[in-house]
């Protein structure tokens, strides 16, 4: 099992797919690692040996920023936004949807699960 930037790679899948377990990797970015690498998109994850693994390590960590670093950076741009107290960061403070979605119905995944309505006694 191949573990690069503190995460490891699923057994069998494909390398172009194996890297988008990684934060900050998606399919294009992935590609483009692959390519810049090296390493043949279709080899699994299993095959890799350690000079492509080290391969991979090094050039992840000269060239982008993925996991911790990454996580990091969002987190104090949020932060950022909410000290300011715009419009984005009221919206992140409150758990509200910040991009302009409606919220009369939907956005579930903000707003967490409903809560059931308070009935009173007669």
């Amino acid at each position: 099992m191949a573990r690069i930037a503190g995460v490891d790679l699923p057994a069998r899948k494909r390398m172009l797919i194996g890297l988008t377990y990684i934060y900050g990797i998606g399919k294009t970015k992935s590609a483009e690692i692959l390519e810049k690498a090296q390493i043949d998109p279709n080899k699994r994850t299993d095959d890799l040996t350690e000079t492509e693994q080290r391969r991979l390590r090094e050039l992840l960590q000269a060239e982008y920023k993925v996991e911790g670093e990454l996580r990091g950076e969002v987190r104090l741009r949020i932060k950022r936004l909410m000290d300011l107290g715009c419009y984005r960061g009221l919206r992140h403070r409150k758990g509200l949807p910040a991009r302009g979605q409606r919220t009369r119905t939907n956005a579930r995944t903000r707003k967490g699960p409903r809560r059931a309505a308070i009935k009173k006694k007669k």
